[in-house]
């Protein structure tokens, strides 16, 4: 039986990266969202052959007068009326420029109606510490920010983007007011944050430790690899995740008054490297915000610039964290169910690989090494296509509760020098329901 949409008629103009193989980039977001019931147009920013992390691709990066030509193709034929913009990896400052003018275009179209147009910016930079993109790109997106309602860092992009190390949850919260308040950003998420037990972050410039061993490395669900093709030549990142237990994901809608209301949510970490969770999380994200906005009871939300809620709204009850809640469930779900599949098959290939048998030479041991790594890739990858009923039906919701994350409790926390343990060995955040 077909489920019924999530969401009213929603249209959404993607702006992306796409691959042949594989599911990154526009190829992950456009099936989630029309998945969820979403309309979904597509301009690609790159097209390659597979995603980046096979350590081998072929393809083209699409030029800023490629990306603004396919738009005034949509414009000229009155086809560029859209609710919603999600924009992600960027190959040039020039076409993040051509998507800022792309993004200011929509957004005057819906002047006269406040919240019939909503901008969720993915600002693919980089992460532990290595941009993915020219130098030149990090101040245009930076440019961007006052025009976007939602956007979805991790926390080296948090960084750059808000001039602040983030090292603990106090300066976590120091870096979203600067993006509230300098850039008047409404909505924040920011994911991959890998806290200790005791609150503090490990620094997301953290050296990449045993590069040749990518198999067991251990990544967000949002983890994003490099999209250039010609700037990742190495293994996917590894970094040492001692005294690490989760991976936790903390947003914010800001107040009228641009102070944040901060949420944390955390995930269990999954001993395996994923591509293109970054898009899933984006593209889940909004159809389920544009959910928990048609369902809010603050009257008129949807049509409220920026589906901004009240000030009076606690923050784990805003509709952002009740829409991160089902990503997260949903996610957890596939990505787990992806990570079982893959060991099934890594398991046959091993088999067959032992039986065929292969030389025992050096270069021998390089072409193994290589065919498993794309065996190893392959198997990874998340096919959405399999599990349309974990987005729909996310499972274990009571697991992904959001919870309020009091900062000046923790700063006094820290002032003391003294942080309350639980029972499960997670430090005692302040909750209020």
């Amino acid at each position: 039986m077909a489920c019924e949409p999530l969401v009213p008629e929603t249209r959404v103009l993607a702006v992306a990266s796409h691959v042949a193989h594989g599911y990154v980039g526009n190829t992950m977001a456009s099936f989630v969202m029309q998945a969820l019931g979403c309309d979904v147009s597509a301009i690609n920013t790159v097209h390659y052959s597979n995603h980046t992390a096979y350590r081998q691709v072929k393809g083209t990066k699409t030029s800023a007068a490629e990306i603004e030509e396919l738009y005034e193709g949509l414009r000229q034929s009155n086809l560029n009326h859209f609710d919603v913009l999600l924009t992600g990896y960027m190959p040039s400052a020039e076409a993040v420029q051509a998507v800022g003018k792309i993004g200011r275009d929509l957004k005057y179209n819906a002047v006269s109606k406040p919240g019939s147009f909503f901008w969720v910016l993915d600002p693919v930079m980089g992460d532990n510490g290595k941009l993915y993109i020219p130098e030149d790109e990090v101040p245009q997106y930076k440019s961007l920010l006052r025009e976007a309602d939602l956007i979805l860092p991790n926390q080296f992009e948090a960084e750059l983007l808000s001039d602040t190390t983030i090292t603990d949850l106090p300066s976590l919260a120091t870096a979203i007011q600067v993006l509230h308040t300098k850039y008047q950003v409404p909505h924040v998420i920011i994911t991959s944050l890998r806290l200790t037990r005791d609150n503090q972050t490990l620094s997301s410039r953290t050296p990449s430790r045993n590069p040749s061993q990518p198999s067991s490395t251990t990544h967000s669900p949002t983890h994003r690899p490099s999209q250039d093709a010609d700037a990742y030549t190495q293994a996917p990142p590894s970094i040492s995740l001692d005294g690490v237990e989760n991976l936790t994901i903390i947003g914010s809608t800001a107040t009228s008054t641009h102070k944040p209301r901060l949420f944390r949510i955390d995930t269990p970490l999954l001993p395996l490297f994923f591509s293109g969770t970054g898009d899933m999380f984006a593209a889940l994200t909004i159809p389920r915000l544009i959910e928990a906005v048609s369902a809010s009871s603050t009257p008129d939300l949807r049509s409220t610039a920026s589906w901004r809620s009240p000030d009076d709204v606690h923050p784990e009850d805003l509709p952002l964290a009740k829409a991160v809640q089902k990503v997260l469930a949903s996610m957890q779900s596939i990505l787990g169910q992806t990570m079982e599949g893959c060991k099934r098959r890594m398991e046959e290939y091993d088999t067959r690989a032992q039986k065929d048998g292969l030389g025992s030479g050096e270069e021998d041991k390089v072409e193994r090494e290589k065919r498993r790594h794309l065996a190893l890739m392959n198997a990874s990858e998340v096919r959405v296509v399999r599990f349309v009923r974990e987005m729909y039906e996310p499972p274990e919701l009571e697991r992904f509760r959001p919870r309020r994350v009091e900062v000046e409790k923790e700063k006094e926390r820290e002032r003391e020098g003294k942080y309350a343990e639980v029972e499960d060995g997670d430090v005692d955040m302040e909750e209020t329901s």
